[in-house]
């Protein structure tokens, strides 16, 4: 399933996967993981884009993932995003992994870099590059966690059930309760749809 190899002479040495959660919520933190295999991780087999795992094994995986590779994610609060735009908080979070991982080659899920140089993009590299997956897993694991507890004081939003994002229960939220800390003032919902307006500088 995973293709390490298919960038060839580009990707020399170990690789670092970098992957993000919370891209398109219309709230809470934007979550961005980089992760390096440590030497005794051998359980490639658990691992796939994070969207097509079980929340519960996403969370076994997870501990796995954590206890036994070299990882780091990057936060970007919600008002922090509305400050900068996604594309300056991106740049600077694949800045920040690029920085702590020094002996690697980088792969990061999409088609856009956000003009650091050494970042090499593919899309739908969290089902194709293993070292992406598990970038996947950690920050979406991460994130939901940080939604869930949120949730906890906001039981009204049902933020650990779609974890900020558009859906109609968080729009009917909003239209009934209106915005709250949590709330990304900067992203606006396009006509009917729950794909929300956001910038994409690249």
């Amino acid at each position: 399933m995973f293709e390490d190899s298919l960038f060839g002479a580009e990707i020399l040495g170990r690789i670092c996967g970098i992957d993000e959660a919370g891209r398109g919520a219309l709230a809470g933190e934007l979550a961005v993981a980089g992760c390096a295999f440590g030497a005794s991780f051998s359980e490639f087999g658990l691992l796939d884009d994070s969207k097509k795992i079980s929340e519960k094994k996403r969370e076994e995986i997870f501990d796995i993932i954590t206890r036994e590779c070299d990882y780091i994610v990057v936060y970007f609060r919600n008002t922090i995003i509305d400050e900068l735009g996604l594309s300056a908080c991106l740049t600077r979070a694949l800045r920040v992994i690029k920085a702590h991982f020094k002996d690697c080659s980088f792969i990061y899920d999409g088609n856009c870099n956000y003009g650091v140089s050494g970042i090499s993009t593919l899309v739908k590299a969290d089902s194709k590059v293993a070292q992406v997956s598990a970038a996947s897993i950690i920050a979406k694991v991460s994130r939901d966690r940080s939604m869930r507890a949120w949730g906890q004081k906001y039981p009204e939003f049902g933020y650990e059930i779609h974890k900020g994002y558009g859906t109609k229960a968080h729009q009917d939220a909003l239209a009934k309760y209106g915005a709250n800390e949590l709330t990304r003032k900067s992203f606006k919902l396009k006509a009917n749809s729950r794909i929300p307006k956001k910038e994409n500088k690249c």
